[in-house]
């Protein structure tokens, strides 16, 4: 049974913390301590006259600075070994709730390598005889959740933290001390993640999510940029393209997910001076799409491409989207043509705003394609910046197209 008694407070020694002390925590504490009292005993092992601190630094911290004499402690049992000490270190400060995002992964991930010193099975799954884990042995997050009351989702979450940074106590107490942050700085290779906490340790204002942005995109450049291929030599009476925008956002801290983290783009001028024009039949149409504040750079290119803007269609989504001035549901497909490429048949055109439900990231619905086969069936086609396999009866061409005729 724990004894609690008072102590007496320069008697307590305190050795290797794993939670550096905070003076401001201590000032915070000693305030209230001295309005109210001590709330809770500090943790004490005292295998012999000396009593060495377990549990409660920055209590003991805000005594001293009160200048009390004593101190109520828990007298820990004498036979407890250094790891189970600093597991109820731990444990302690894991139910406290009080540690920043940083230091709860490092408490954690202490605390995994205590239990799996403690259960060998534990780190290479833990199976019994027959293949299947053992009913008695309760997992690392079971056990860790159980003792803490912490969701064993939030267990894995800060044990997969610190195993991913390397450096993760350099971040304490840093711009990147936040959940997200350091969920960002997790992806990023350990020379990026080298160079973003060297930032932050040097004060400066620094976004894991930001660079974990840019390293994505560089990832998908590198592995996009050498399928890029010239354009067919045939000629096309439609052309179907749904260009590589690059919108320039207000921020890239603040701005969500864009094209750019899915897939290379391009700038205006990149597109405008692909020479389409060299695909596309005396007469031809040409049906561009474009985002909403990418409008006037698609009016460019259509007429760097050699076309007259003629009509659009709207593509009215099921769900609403972002924007600067308006939240955007639509997105606009442009028609433009060169000679004397003949209109749809009265009747037989389609009307301008069409409901479609929104797929994958940039994917087009294919009421689009199959509007324009049944506008001109017989005419040869290609669709620019396809993803996967040509259509039945087309060609195509992009740095995502899985063939294309040549």
């Amino acid at each position: 049974m724990l004894v609690t008694r008072d102590i007496v407070v320069k008697t307590v020694l305190v050795r290797n913390r794993l939670r550096p002390i905070s003076d401001e925590t201590v000032k915070t504490l000693a305030e209230s301590m001295k309005q109210v009292g001590q709330l809770q005993p500090i943790g004490i092992h005292q295998p012999n006259e000396t009593a060495y601190l377990v549990m409660g630094h920055h209590r003991l911290a805000a005594a001293k600075l009160l200048g009390w004499e004593t101190i109520r402690a828990t007298v820990l049992p004498d036979d407890m070994t250094d790891d189970e000490l600093q597991l109820a270190e731990i444990d302690e400060n894991l139910a406290r709730g009080d540690l920043s995002p940083a230091e709860r992964a490092i408490h954690v991930q202490r605390r995994k390598a205590i239990y799996e010193q403690q259960h060998p099975e534990a780190k290479h799954g833990a199976t019994g005889r027959r293949g299947k884990k053992d009913a008695n042995f309760a997992s690392f997050a079971d056990d860790t959740a159980s003792k803490t009351g912490r969701s064993k989702r939030s267990v894995a979450q800060d044990s997969t933290r610190a195993m991913k940074i390397e450096r993760i106590a350099d971040v304490v107490g840093t711009v990147l001390d936040k959940g997200d942050e350091l969920d960002a700085l997790a992806k990023l290779p350990p020379e990026r993640q080298e160079q973003v906490i060297e930032k932050a340790k040097a004060g400066e204002r620094v976004s894991a999510k930001v660079e974990a942005r840019k390293h994505k995109r560089s990832q998908i450049e590198a592995k996009t940029a050498h399928k890029i291929t010239a354009l067919p030599d045939k000629r096309y009476g439609v052309i179907y393209a749904d260009p590589e925008w690059k919108f320039e956002a207000w921020s890239e801290e603040t701005t969500s997910q864009g094209p750019q983290d899915h897939y290379a783009v391009n700038d205006t001028e990149t597109i405008a001076a692909r020479d389409v024009a060299s695909i596309a039949a005396p007469d031809c149409v040409l049906f561009l799409w474009a985002t909403v504040p990418m409008l006037p750079d698609a009016l460019r290119v259509m007429e760097s491409w050699g076309f007259r803007y003629k009509s659009q269609l709207a593509w009215v989504k099921d769900v609403v989207g972002t924007g600067y001035w308006a939240r955007n549901k639509h997105e606009l497909l442009l028609i433009g043509t060169r000679g004397n490429i003949p209109a749809p048949a009265p009747g037989e055109n389609p009307e301008s705003a069409i409901a479609a439900a929104v797929g994958a990231h940039s994917e087009k619905p294919e009421i689009f394609a199959e509007i324009i086969e049944r506008m001109f069936p017989s005419i040869p086609k290609i669709e620019l910046n396809r993803r996967g396999p040509a259509r039945t009866g087309w060609d195509a061409w992009g740095a995502e197209c899985e063939a294309h005729a040549a």
